[in-house]
């Protein structure tokens, strides 16, 4: 039994940033599928506010995507994914606070849930959640275009950082969908730096594991039409 497990479900998109960073960094782990459990006492006993991921190492339990990726970068050995100098550093922490705030919300939590996870589960998209999301994902792919203008192959300069396995999985998730196609179509920096990123060892060995689930109900969502889902 590895002594790091990863608690989550297989198409969440912040387990897949760990599991990720864990692969990339060889780091040997069980990954615990919580799907059947999500919701109940066991699932609140990991994480008091029934979401996911999960890390355990050898007993220290900690929750939180970003507190996970900081401490796994910070206790198991290179490639570090941390920028050594200060600035460059507070550039990889403005990019994941800006998956987390602007990304993610948007292109995840407004249009993947919308055209991916509830059309699985019978539940009609939600229009308005839709049209509510599509100028800001706009707004985040006009930044990310222009940012990657301007810097190297990754989205801090040359060097592959936490920030960018932060937006790798809420990129392929928005290929998936047909708005998000047509809005990639006209933004080459950011075609590039998915076909680097998906290029990676740990990207594909990922992907692989993830693959079987993609498009399968993820049958703890019905709950989210009540407890996610935005109303505009």
């Amino acid at each position: 039994m590895a002594d790091v497990v990863v608690y989550g479900f297989p198409v969440s998109s912040y387990v897949n940033i760990i599991r990720l960073i864990l692969t990339h960094k060889n780091v040997a782990f069980h990954f615990h599928d919580l799907e059947p459990e999500m919701g109940s006492a066991g699932h609140r006993a990991l994480h008091p506010f029934e979401r996911v991921p999960i890390l355990d190492h050898g007993g220290f339990r900690v929750y939180e995507t970003t507190a996970i990726a900081l401490y796994v970068d910070e206790v198991f050995a290179d490639p570090s994914l941390q920028p050594a100098e200060p600035r460059l550093r507070a550039r990889m922490n403005q990019w994941i606070s800006s998956v987390n705030s602007y990304f993610y919300p948007y292109l995840t939590y407004h249009l993947g849930h919308e055209r991916l996870i509830y059309p699985a589960l019978g539940i009609p998209a939600d229009e308005k959640v839709v049209a509510h999301a599509l100028p800001r994902i706009a707004l985040a792919l006009d930044v990310l275009e222009r940012e990657l203008e301007h810097g190297g192959d990754h989205l801090v300069g040359d060097q592959l950082t936490l920030a960018d396995f932060f937006l790798l999985p809420t990129m392929t998730g928005l290929g998936l969908i047909p708005e998000g196609q047509a809005m990639l179509g006209s933004k080459p920096r950011i075609a590039n730096w998915r076909a680097r990123m998906e290029a990676l060892p740990s990207a594909m060995q990922v992907r692989a594991a993830v693959a079987p689930h993609f498009g399968k109900p993820v049958e703890h969502a019905r709950r989210w039409v009540d407890t996610h889902r935005p109303h505009y």
